[in-house]
C-alpha cells in the first residue's frame, strides 16, 4: 500500500510539473525576464545564444525543437529578429505569441539619422510613451525625466506603418550626405531584413528597464492564460522583479545624473533607450550596425563630431576594431569603455537583465567621470 501511495504522490507530482507551459525566448534579456516570473514553476528555453546575433541567425536543431515544443513563444518581435518569424509559423503553429514590440504601454523610439543624429530627437511612436495603465507604479516617475518632455515634440508614428517612413521628419534633410545613403543601402543588404534606416523602429526596447517593468505583466498574465493554476505565483513573481527593476532604475539614475550634459560617442546606436532613459545622449554613432564596418567618409564624419563636441569617451563593443579608436583621436585623448546591448558575457538566468543594466551604468560612470 505504501509503494501504491508514492508512486501515485510521484505520478501526480508529473503530471502537475507537465501543466507548467513550455515557453521559448528570443534573446538573453527576454530570458532572463521571462526566468524571473517563471521562478518555483518552470524555466523558459532560450533560442538564441548569448554572442550570436539575434538580427540573422540559424537555430542549431536543440533550439529549433524548443520553438517546436513552446507552448509560448516570447520574443521582441520582427523589428529584432524577423528571421524567426518562418520557423515559429512552421515549427510552432499551435504556440501562444507574446511579440513584446506591441505590448501597450511602453515607450519606442525609432532610429536617429545621420552620423551625429541631426535634427532628429527621442522619435516616440504616439500612443506607446504613456505607459497606459501603469501612471501609479511605484518608481515611475524619477525626478521628472520619464516623459522627457524637452525631446516629445517628434511627429507621431503609427506602429503598425514601420516599413514606411519615407516622410518621417528630418529624414528627407539628409540627402546631401551621399555616403551616410551609401552605408545605408549597404547595411540593408548586409542584415535582410533588419532595418537601420532612419525612422525605422529601434529594436533595442528591452534597454529601457521602464519598458521591461511594463513587459513583466504582460509575459505574467500570458502565462497565466497558460496555466491558471499557478497564475498567483506568476503575478507575485511580476511583482517583485517590478520592484527590484524599480530601485534599479533608481539607484542607475543617481549615478548618472551628474554624468548629463558629458559628449561621447557609440560604436553603433543601439543604446538610444538607456539613453533616453536615463537623460545621456550620445553624440555620434562610428557604425551603422554592429556587423558593418564603417566607410572611410563616415569615419572621418565621426572624427569631426568628436572633435567639434570635445567628446571625451568612446563607447565599443566586443567585436570593435580597436584601431578605430586611434582614427578618432585626432591629437585629443578619448577614454573607452565596453557596451555590449545583448549581454553576451553575462550567464542567462534570473540575474542576466538586472546586471546587464548595472553593466551598462558602470561602463558610463568608468568612462564619463572626469
Amino acid at each position: 500500500m505504501r509503494r501504491l501511495l508514492c508512486t501515485t504522490l510521484l505520478f501526480s507530482a508529473g503530471l502537475a510539473h507537465a501543466e507548467v507551459p513550455r515557453v521559448a525566448t528570443d534573446i538573453a534579456p527576454i530570458h532572463s525576464l521571462v526566468s524571473m516570473v517563471m521562478q518555483g514553476a518552470g524555466s523558459p528555453d532560450l533560442i538564441i545564444p548569448p554572442g550570436a546575433s539575434p538580427h540573422s541567425y540559424a537555430m542549431r536543431p536543440s533550439e529549433a525543437r524548443a520553438v517546436a515544443k513552446a507552448d509560448l513563444v516570447v520574443w521582441v518581435g520582427p523589428s529584432l529578429a524577423p528571421w524567426l518569424e518562418e520557423p515559429m509559423s512552421s515549427l510552432a503553429q499551435g504556440a501562444e505569441r507574446l511579440t513584446l514590440q506591441e505590448v501597450e504601454g511602453i515607450r519606442l523610439l525609432t532610429n536617429r539619422s545621420g552620423v551625429a543624429f541631426e535634427a532628429h530627437d527621442h522619435g516616440d511612436h504616439e500612443g506607446h510613451d504613456d505607459h497606459a495603465g501603469h501612471e501609479d507604479h511605484e518608481g515611475h516617475d524619477h525626478d521628472g525625466h520619464d516623459d522627457h518632455a524637452e525631446h516629445d515634440d517628434h511627429e507621431g508614428h503609427d506602429h503598425a506603418d514601420h516599413a514606411d517612413h519615407g516622410d518621417h521628419k528630418g529624414h528627407e534633410d539628409h540627402a546631401d550626405h551621399d555616403d551616410h545613403d551609401h552605408d545605408a543601402h549597404e547595411e540593408a543588404d548586409a542584415h535582410e531584413g533588419h532595418n537601420h534606416a532612419p525612422g525605422a523602429l529601434d529594436p533595442h526596447i528591452w534597454l529601457d528597464p521602464q519598458n521591461a517593468i511594463v513587459w513583466l505583466d504582460a509575459i505574467a498574465a500570458s502565462l497565466s492564460v497558460q496555466d491558471p493554476e499557478n497564475a498567483a505565483l506568476y503575478a507575485d513573481n511580476a511583482a517583485q522583479a517590478q520592484a527590484q527593476l524599480v530601485d534599479l532604475q533608481a539607484n542607475i539614475q543617481a549615478e548618472l545624473t551628474p554624468l548629463r550634459g558629458q559628449k561621447f560617442v557609440v560604436f553603433h546606436d543601439a543604446y538610444h533607450y538607456f539613453e533616453a532613459r536615463f537623460d545621456v545622449e550620445a553624440s555620434a554613432a562610428i557604425s551603422l550596425s554592429d556587423g558593418a564596418a564603417p566607410s572611410a567618409a563616415r569615419l572621418a564624419e565621426v572624427r569631426d563630431v568628436v572633435k567639434d563636441t570635445q567628446a571625451a569617451c568612446v563607447f565599443t563593443e566586443p567585436q570593435f576594431n580597436a584601431g578605430l579608436v586611434e582614427a578618432l583621436q585626432d591629437g585629443t585623448a578619448l577614454k573607452s569603455a565596453s557596451l555590449d546591448p545583448i549581454g553576451a558575457a553575462l550567464e542567462p538566468g534570473v540575474d542576466m537583465y538586472p546586471a546587464l543594466l548595472r553593466d551598462l551604468a558602470a561602463a558610463f560612470t568608468s568612462c564619463l567621470a572626469e
